[in-house]
């Protein structure tokens, strides 16, 4: 009975432990071995929050300077988000090592959705004036983008910290 399941094992071969080149996943798009990606996405991650954040001040206070700041920080977060969304694509498509892995194409659509909505949520403000655009779809759209920011840095995690995508092996 142990034979029937030995012939199984031998024909399932998980692909990336098969082929040495996807254990190399080291980041190709890099300065002096720090990966842009990486430091890039701390911008668009706090312009969100700080979106939000303004939106809900503004919301309480009513003064006009805090739905500005959120017509900003939505901005500055969406065109952030597309610099660190080009150098992560860039990054999914040179390296063959972080491409076979579900997990890549998981965070990389996540972020794509992520950018559709900081994009929609500052086009918003751009075409309604930013004080109207706030309530309701405003803060609507940045609570939403700030959970799918949540979502989308998990992924981002789980492929650094239980993949080790972008963290250089020889420990220099």
């Amino acid at each position: 009975m142990t034979e029937p399941d030995a012939a199984v094992d031998e024909r399932l071969v998980d692909p990336i432990r098969a082929n040495p080149a996807f254990h190399r996943t080291e980041s190709k798009v890099a300065v002096a071995g720090h990966p842009i990606h990486a430091m890039l996405v701390a911008f668009p991650v706090a312009l969100t929050a700080c979106t939000f954040g303004a939106d809900a001040i503004y919301w309480w206070t009513g003064d006009s300077f805090w739905a500005r700041a959120a017509l900003w920080a939505s901005g500055a977060g969406f065109l952030l988000g597309v610099l660190a969304g080009i150098a992560g694509t860039v990054e999914l498509l040179a390296v063959p090592g972080i491409r076979a892995r579900a997990a890549s194409w998981t965070h990389f659509i996540i972020a794509v959705m992520l950018l559709s909505i900081l994009g929609a949520n500052w086009g918003y403000r751009l075409t309604t004036g930013y004080e109207t655009a706030v309530l309701p779809y405003g803060i609507l759209l940045s609570l939403f983008a700030l959970g799918f920011t949540g979502f989308t840095g998990w992924h981002g995690g789980k492929l650094v910290f239980e993949y080790q995508v972008g963290v250089a092996s020889t420990g220099n």
